[in-house]
């Protein structure tokens, strides 16, 4: 059994609008908040520093932590422990990238598949986000806004 640690950007706009990739890969498709796996000799904000680029090509302040996983949780993709660790962050210039209004509006065809998209915070809902450590999330920012 090994562990795979994961760090994750909550980056809310201005029209309290959180930041939501949707995206095909290993077969399945599904929607989450950006970000990825931790890479050897990295610290977490370095990472998701680096996953913010890759996904997004963005560059990103980390404003604060929001929340680390206290629960056992197994991947989807593999045998692994995962432990994900989520930043309240904001992007440093504006993003440069094709907005989607529905799920899985993909521009292209192959494997592996991007798209981005804004939920309202007001109407962001557990079934928005395919995993359930982000579902977990998504309850703990109702909580933060005051949302049931």
């Amino acid at each position: 059994m090994h562990h795979s640690i994961r760090v994750y950007g909550l980056l809310i706009n201005a029209d309290d609008e959180i930041l939501i990739s949707d995206e095909k890969e290993y077969g399945m498709m599904f929607s989450k908040f950006p970000g990825g796996g931790l890479e050897y000799g990295e610290g977490t904000i370095d990472g998701l520093k680096r996953e913010f680029m890759e996904e997004c090509n963005a560059e990103i302040e980390v404003l604060s932590h929001f929340y680390t996983t206290d629960f056992f949780l197994k991947s989807a993709f593999s045998d692994a422990q995962i432990v994900s660790i989520y930043y309240m962050v904001k992007n440093t210039r504006p993003l440069n990238l094709n907005f989607k209004q529905v799920p899985f509006d993909f521009d292209e065809e192959g494997e592996v598949l991007q798209a981005f998209r804004w939920i309202k915070i007001n109407d962001l809902k557990t079934g928005d986000v395919t995993f359930p450590i982000d579902q977990h999330v998504v309850k703990l920012l109702r909580e933060q806004y005051g949302l049931s």
